[in-house]
Order: C-alpha cells, then sequence, then structure tokens
C-alpha cells in the first residue's frame, strides 16, 4: 500500500512516468497451521475487515548475474489483485521502505519479454537485452484491511501460501508468510508507526510467528 508519492529513486526517469508507491512493511515466516494474529490491540486500529481472496502470479526478471539483485532492485509483471502489472521495486531506504513504480498490463505476455518503458526505467541498471526470467512466484493470498475510526487504512495484513520456481534451476520451493504493510492512513509520525510496528509484531508473536528469515520473496525463491 502506498504511504508516500512521487518519491526519488535512482532510475531513469520518463516525461510521463509510472504510478510510484512506497511500501513499508513487515515481514514473517509461519508455519501452515499458525492461527491467524488478534489485532484488537493494535494503536489506532477499530476494525479488521473480511479476507479478501487475490490470487497473483509473478515473473520476475533479472540477468544472469543477477545485476538489479545485487543493486537492491526488483521487476516483474504480475498478474491478479488491485495492483496487477510490471513493477519496479527499488532499494530499501533508511526506514526499511521501498520505492515502487508501476506500469499497467497492456496487452503484453511475460512470454513476450520487459516492456520498451520498463526496460527503459532501468537502463541506469542493466541493458534491456540481458533480461530472462529468474524466477515465478504464485501466490494464494488472503488480504485483512485494519481501519480506524474514521475508515481509513492504517495498514493491511495479508496471509500468503506461496509457491515458488527457481526459472535458472528448476528448483520449486513452497511456505506460507505473513506481511503487515503500513496504509494511507498510518500514523504519520516515526514514534507513533514505531509503536504500531512493535504491537504488530508482537500480535504476530503470540500468535506462533517468527521474523522472517529472508528480506523477500524473491530472495527465498532465488535460495537467498
Amino acid at each position: 500500500m502506498s504511504v508516500a508519492e512521487e518519491q526519488p529513486d535512482e532510475l531513469s526517469a520518463e516525461p510521463a512516468g509510472p504510478a510510484h508507491s512506497v511500501e513499508v512493511e513487515l515481514k514473517f515466516d509461519v508455519d501452515d497451521d499458525t492461527p491467524l494474529p488478534d489485532w484488537s490491540g493494535l494503536p489506532g486500529v477499530v476494525s479488521v475487515g473480511a479476507a479478501e481472496l487475490r490470487e497473483l502470479d509473478a515473473v520476475y526478471f533479472d540477468s544472469d548475474d543477477l545485476a538489479l539483485a545485487h543493486a537492491g532492485y526488483a521487476v516483474r509483471r504480475r498478474t491478479g489483485g488491485p495492483d496487477e502489472g510490471w513493477h519496479i521495486k527499488g532499494a530499501r531506504d533508511a526506514e526499511g521502505g521501498r520505492v515502487e513504480r508501476q506500469w499497467p498490463l497492456g496487452k503484453d505476455t511475460a512470454e513476450q519479454g520487459v516492456p520498451d518503458a520498463v526496460a527503459d526505467a532501468l537502463a541506469t541498471l542493466v541493458v534491456a537485452s540481458r533480461l530472462t526470467p529468474i524466477a515465478r512466484i504464485r501466490n494464494r493470498r488472503h488480504a485483512f484491511a485494519l481501519g480506524d475510526a474514521d475508515g481509513g487504512l492504517v495498514a493491511e495484513f495479508v496471509d500468503d501460501h506461496v509457491v515458488a520456481s527457481d526459472e535458472r534451476h528448476g528448483v520449486e520451493r513452497t511456505w506460507r508468510e505473513w506481511e503487515f504493510e503500513l496504509g494511507p492512513a498510518a500514523p504519520a509520525s516515526a514514534d507513533d508507526r514505531t509503536a504500531l510496528f512493535a504491537a504488530a509484531v508482537q500480535a504476530v508473536h503470540a500468535a506462533g510467528g517468527r521474523a522472517a528469515a529472508s528480506d523477500s520473496k524473491l530472495a527465498r525463491t532465488l535460495g537467498a
């Protein structure tokens, strides 16, 4: 979910650029039978929405030497969910957020490769002709909206069941994980955000979750 707009990054700029957002989230590893957390103790959260099912299917692209990954970037084509499209995720900032750029799918397919607009934005990092599919991540996601008293989205909690394939080595991995991502109505101050995150971590640990061993789904898919 977006918590800021038009943030600068190191990618090439386009005259009519894509949508921008900043992703600020926590990630947790959980077992298949771990019950969902109790969010009643989170500051500012007064409601938890019903589960929204999203069937997500993403193909990730990089060079054979993983030039984008080593620079802290990821590019994917994802179908399903409210933000389907082409995405470029940037390196994390000092607060743990990641700038994300998004383009619509159009009529392209993953087999057609990276669209020109996306490739142009990556030009300072990698030559477009070197980009090839490196991973496919399919995710059965249940999303829950955590709302405030005014109906604003404080955070989104998602329960992910992942089937991921390392396209380079033909290795498939499956796991379950949770994400807790700030929404537009998240606290504005750093202290209040810290308190919200601390309460979320406490709720997750009480349910049996634990800190994620991997920084991202892509890294875990590739064995990192």
